[in-house]
């Protein structure tokens, strides 16, 4: 993402760029800002094409075509599954070593293969950048730079409570942070209290409240953020998988807790927001070994208990809950 800034601060651009990666708001931020820096708002010398079945020759009859009153041809492609090895893609790899100065393709992709031959081809002689989720110290350097702009000051503690509820999505954020800079109108200084009165606890979250509860043989306050769930339209067995993915993130986190490891190792090792990870280290010091093993065999039963139509799946979760199986 560096060199990404580099050249649209220079405005000094490749010929081909990728974009791609988990983090659809940066993606989508790079693109747009991509797209501006290159055309100027200028539309008249900007193509786009989105899905599979975008005609090869098509798009090489327009990078071979000069723009008209400008420096750049930008043409936009989304999600071709070029770089997956479809349709089109031999001719394509072949093509980006011969496109003209004057034009740029830009690419943004959900999902790429490094082994194939047009990421290849890309990366010799244009740009690739990966959006991947970003880290909670990067997050919160972001979040609150975004808040000094509107003139808010918040302390790190409170922005890691605030990055607790919201999780790592940055589109998330974004929207979390407007909401906030709202609800604090006439005040500069963001607390904890404005960050749970305004600020939407993010699902994951409810399952994390949820297992701390069952943990702490709370069934009702377990069963009432279930009810909570199912009134926001989450599917049962969306939850049920929650749960069970949470319970195999207890186990791998309390086994690396058991070889010594720290917060920071685990969170690494195991690829989880450093936050996420404390919260799961509390959570797995409640429960043995053998209690979270059962909890996960619960959950396959009552997966197999639905897909063989002797529970409905509602009943099934109720019943995991409660540990009535």
């Amino acid at each position: 993402m560096q060199t990404l800034n580099e050249h649209i601060k220079a405005h000094t651009f490749k010929t081909a760029y990728l974009l791609y990666g988990e983090e659809a708001f940066l993606k989508k931020s790079y693109k747009n800002r991509l797209r501006e820096a290159i055309t100027n708002g200028d539309t008249m010398n900007y193509n786009y094409y989105e899905g599979k079945g975008i005609p090869v020759s098509e798009i090489i009859a327009l990078a071979d075509t000069m723009p008209f009153f400008a420096e750049k041809r930008l043409i936009l492609i989304e999600d071709s599954g070029w770089f997956k090895g479809g349709a089109g893609a031999e001719e394509i790899s072949s093509y980006i070593e011969n496109i003209p100065d004057t034009t740029c393709l830009l690419f943004a992709e959900t999902e790429v293969d490094k082994r194939s031959k047009l990421y290849k081809a890309v990366k010799k002689w244009g740009c690739i950048a990966e959006m991947t989720r970003q880290d909670s110290a990067q997050l919160g350097r972001w979040a609150a730079g975004i808040l000094a702009k509107s003139g808010k000051r918040i302390t790190g503690r409170t922005m890691e409570f605030f990055l607790s509820k919201t999780g790592d999505d940055m589109e998330n954020i974004s929207s979390e942070l407007e909401k906030l800079i709202s609800y604090t109108l006439g005040r500069d200084v963001i607390t904890d209290e404005d960050v749970e009165a305004i600020c939407t606890t993010q699902v994951t979250n409810k399952i994390f409240d949820m297992i701390t509860a069952i943990a702490n043989r709370q069934t009702k306050k377990a069963m009432d953020l279930y009810e909570d769930l199912l009134t926001l339209k989450e599917p049962p067995m969306r939850i049920l998988f929650l749960i069970a993915r949470q319970f195999n993130q207890i186990l791998q986190v309390k086994e690396l807790m058991g070889k010594g490891m720290d917060k920071s190792t685990i969170s690494s090792k195991l690829k989880l927001q450093p936050f996420v990870t404390g919260k799961v280290m509390l959570q797995a010091k409640n429960f043995t070994n053998e209690q979270i093993l059962s909890y996960v065999n619960l959950c396959v039963d009552a997966e197999e208990g639905v897909k063989t139509g002797k529970l409905q799946d509602r009943l099934a979760v109720e019943l995991l809950i409660a540990n009535r199986y």
